[in-house]
């Protein structure tokens, strides 16, 4: 590592930084700070010339900020823009202790902004705002870090000067996306500091009056930014139950949907269900008195009797303000331990209880419901800090909430490591432009990867995949129309990680943290001291900053490689074993998935000398026996494995000694779909482990579903929005919908012709977050993000999750437009087939008349052969595939005269078609 001075006069020679700071103080310089003496490291300033200390705010006038730095050479960057556009450079000074100062002399009055980036990456929080004021202007005035910036979880804090003002006229108030707790202390010497504790990342509005007005610079904008807050629910359901009259049978009720509609016109789904009297009853949670409508349809239309009148008092009607709750575990908390408090909802009518937890780690949260009606309700925290608990009955929040719980004890000793990059946006892609899609997946044959595309009208084309270099391979299409492309990769069989890909011809519809994807092995599974990889496609998000963290009972090292195409690659490497959290966010936001769980093993050790023979190929049936072989190959240990259901479901594999050397694995399917089956020996993944393997014939195929309706566009609150799910053609599988908003919904889904309807009804404008998997797998657009408008229905508090997860079963479309099969885009020349035989010119009654069709040279089609005579078809007729589109075609005739007799390959008529034939 070497630094190089440059001055105006003359190179000095190569120097330490304790030389700089001794014998180039006075001057100007330019530093040019190198790790692998790369040129393209940035340049740093350093202007060390003494400042005079004016009296002023705090004895000086301007306003010094500390970054932490984890490099012994500061490689800082910082810029501050003035009011008037100017831009001027601040001062920063080494403090040799890991830190650096960040001095600034403004020279004038308003609002500033300042810019520090970090080896020309913004540090966390940049770009940070303060507000300068003349010392004379006799005005109360404000400074202080809590003004401008902070973290969720720990205290902002800043100083009102009330320049011999009494403090007395002072009112302050913090709005923002969390409550915050405001503390203040006049310190009597003409000044009032003041804390407040941020619990939620965003924008925070500080506002600072004197008497009715606010001081000069108020109301500030505090950027708050949340260091991996992570977040915890649960919901204990509680709802009215009315008994419908008229019978229906259980076959009837799958074909039934019903919703209610309250006095004020609110409109929700709710559910149907077999009481313990037989009848059917409806479960709603009610939200407010008198005569509410009950509509109960099949496909569409009211069975007889509906709309049913039902009529709601005011006990029944979730009152949030009669829940009573107690206990310490909402004041103070310890980690590693459980914290409890008790919630009694007896008195206060039908509704559901959520329970939210946000903080420095993901609390365990337990329920537990006492005989005599209450809840007892613990957490158990890994990491100190301060917590946020949302408590939530019948969508409202119970008295008090969201509590803010400082948590203290030993934390989990967990290191964080993290990188940003910005992400440029890629140029718009152009009809009949050649497209590509770039993935990394080292240590598998070209041989068994597959690619397609299908366009917006659902014509599906095979695609190219090239092998760029060892590992690293792209996908080619030129596409013929604007909109929406799938693109599927798939690797014997089996869609990669990340696949099915959205990719979008011509501008983007949406951008977002939603539309990014990640996959790879580095996801799910890695070894001590090894890269673990993984890839990430940021182009349909369009631009913006992706952050890359990696905590576990280690420091990582990552490392990021852009491909320039909206794609790069990433490696980390750490030196412990355990569970490690890789979290991905994209402008400030997690990307879906995120955080991945990834259990990091011990050193391989033995564990690569192990290798799997016999593993079972061909036609794979659930709920059948199946066994594959594994050769120690000289290592000693222990074998373990694991089969995991496209459910999530895991289940043992049956492992048993054959000899030294081999032991043989049988495991037992019990669903359709991608089955991963993990092999370790001595804890550590064994090569090409886990194996995936496809069970059952209609396997689903995610690539095949979509998702359309008004529901996934603009919703307006307390209107209920549907959206169909098209499963035809997709196979038997686990369809999982899940609505991520600012409080819960409430939701159902049914069968419809076509695959299955959702409907619900959104409470809280704002951003809704819509994922649809099929057997686990994303289908192409999910998360769709749905923006919903209106009135607050319900109280804000933390992101609230509700799911529906169903088994699907066989949907053929009925045909129509946009439905149904969808044939291949076949590339075949019906010119170069080749017929030959006696039955192409001449047959004989009651004989079997043969003729032979080669197509091998005409690309891949579907033949269509037929024979009309003179009274109608020809008897018998049969076509037999013999391999490499070689067919043998033999029929039968009853009556004399002439026939004829077509032959085509696709659409097109092959040489001589239609031949006549005299019998």
């Amino acid at each position: 590592m070497h630094f190089s001075w440059l001055s105006e006069k003359a190179a000095a020679p190569l120097a330490t930084w304790a030389d700089h700071s001794y014998f180039f103080r006075p001057q100007y310089y330019k530093v040019t700070v190198s790790e692998f003496d790369h040129p393209e490291r940035i340049h740093v300033y350093f202007n060390e010339t003494s400042i005079p200390q004016n009296e002023g705010i705090n004895g000086c006038d301007f306003l010094p900020l500390n970054f932490k730095s984890s490099f012994s050479i500061i490689t800082h960057q910082a810029e501050v823009k003035m009011p008037s556009g100017k831009v001027d450079k601040p001062v920063i000074q080494d403090n040799r202790d890991g830190t650096v100062s960040v001095k600034y002399d403004p020279r004038e009055e308003g609002s500033h902004e300042l810019v520090v980036k970090y080896n020309g990456e913004p540090v966390q929080g940049s770009p940070f705002k303060f507000h300068v004021d003349s010392i004379t202007s006799g005005y109360v005035t404000a400074y202080g870090p809590g003004l401008t910036h902070g973290i969720t979880g720990e205290p902002a804090n800043f100083t009102i000067s009330t320049k011999g003002a009494s403090a007395g006229g002072l009112t302050m108030a913090v709005e923002g996306p969390s409550k915050a707790v405001i503390n203040y202390h006049d310190n009597k010497d003409g000044t009032v500091s003041v804390q407040y504790l941020p619990t939620a990342p965003g924008e925070y509005q500080v506002s600072v009056r004197f008497g009715d007005r606010h001081i000069k610079g108020s109301p500030y904008f505090a950027k708050i930014t949340g260091e991996g807050r992570k977040r915890n629910q649960i919901s204990v359901g509680s709802c009215s139950e009315v008994t419908m009259p008229g019978d229906i049978t259980d076959d009837d009720l799958r074909a039934l949907n019903a919703s209610i509609q309250a006095p004020s016109g609110l409109e929700e789904p709710c559910f149907l269900k077999r009481m313990p009297t037989g009848n059917i009853g409806i479960s709603f949670t009610p939200r407010e008195t008198g005569e509410h409508l009950v509509s109960v349809k099949r496909l569409g239309k009211h069975i007889s009797n509906s709309p049913f009148k039902v009529t709601v008092c005011e006990r029944e009607v979730g009152d949030a303000k009669k829940v009573k709750v107690s206990g310490a575990g909402l004041k103070e908390g310890q980690t590693h331990a459980d914290n409890i408090f008790s919630v009694d909802t007896r008195n206060a009518g039908f509704g559901g209880l959520s329970v939210s937890i946000e903080g420095p780690s993901k609390a365990e949260i337990q329920c537990t419901d006492k005989d005599d009606g209450t809840l007892n309700i613990s957490y158990k925290p890994t990491e100190p800090g301060y917590y946020i608990v949302n408590l939530k009955f019948a969508d409202h929040h119970v008295e008090g909430s969201p509590f803010t719980v400082k948590v203290a004890g030993e934390g989990s000793n967990r290191k964080r490591e993290k990188i940003q990059r910005e992400r440029d946006a890629v140029p718009i892609t152009e009809i009949g432009s050649q497209c590509k899609l770039t993935f990394k997946m080292p240590g598998i044959t070209s041989f068994d990867l597959a690619a397609c595309v299908t366009s917006p009208s659902n014509v599906t084309e095979d695609a190219e995949i090239q092998e760029i270099e060892d590992g690293l391979y792209s996908v080619h299409f030129v596409p013929k129309e604007l909109g929406v492309h799938t693109v599927s990769v798939r690797y014997s069989e089996m869609h990669i990680p990340g696949s099915p890909f959205q990719f979008t011809v011509g501008p983007l519809r949406d951008s977002g943290s939603h539309l990014v994807k990640a996959g790879g092995s580095g996801l799910e599974r890695g070894v001590v001291g090894e890269a673990a990889e993984f890839n990430v496609w940021t182009r349909e998000a369009g631009g913006g900053s992706l952050a890359i963290s990696v905590e576990g009972p280690s420091k990582a090292d990552i490392e990021f490689k852009d491909r320039k195409d909206g794609s790069c690659d990433v490696s980390y490497k750490v030196t412990e074993p355990g569970e490690y959290r890789v979290g991905l966010k994209f402008n400030d936001r997690h990307i879906p998935d995120s955080p991945f769980k990834v259990y990091v093993s011990p050193d391989a050790g033995d564990a690569h000398k192990l290798e799997v023979q016999q593993f079972p190929q061909g036609n794979i049936q659930a709920d059948a026996p199946y066994q594959f072989m594994v050769r120690k190959n000289g290592a000693k240990g222990d074998l373990d494995a694991r089969i995991v259901a496209p459910s999530g479901t895991d289940d043992d594999c049956f492992i048993q000694a054959i000899d030294s050397e081999m032991t043989s694995v049988r495991f037992y399917p019990r669903e359709n779909g991608i089955h991963a089956i993990h092999v370790k020996f001595n804890g550590v993944h064994i090569p090409d482990s886990p194996f995936r393997i496809k069970v059952g014939k209609n396997v689903a195929d995610p690539a095949a579903v979509h998702a359309t309706g008004n529901g996934l566009e603009e919703v307006k609150t307390g209107h209920k929005a549907d959206f169909i799910i098209n499963t035809c053609n997709a196979g038997v599988g686990t369809l999982h919908v899940s609505i991520d908003g600012p409080s819960k919904v409430a939701m159902d889904c049914t069968e419809v012709e076509e695959g299955y309807k959702v409907r619900y009804t959104p409470l809280l404008p704002g951003e809704h977050y819509i994922t649809v998997k099929y057997n686990n797998v994303h289908i192409v657009g999910s998360p769709f993000k749905v923006d919903a408008v209106g009135d607050k229905l319900a109280d804000e508090g933390a992101q609230e999750t509700s799911t529906v997860i169903l088994e699907t079963v066989q949907k053929v479309a009925k045909g129509g437009k946009n439905t149904g099969v969808h044939l291949p885009n076949f590339k075949s020349d019906a010119s170069k087939v080749v017929p030959k035989g006696m039955g192409l010119n001449r047959a004989y009654i009651g004989k079997q008349n043969q003729f032979s069709i080669c197509a091998t040279d005409a690309g891949n089609n579907i033949l269509y052969v037929g024979m009309y005579g003179p009274k109608g078809p020809c008897e018998e007729f049969h076509v037999k595939h013999a391999g490499h589109n070689n067919y043998n075609v033999q029929y039968l005739v009853r009556d004399r005269g002439q026939y004829v007799l077509l032959i085509k390959w696709g659409e097109e008529h092959i040489p001589g078609s239609p031949f006549q034939i005299d019998v």
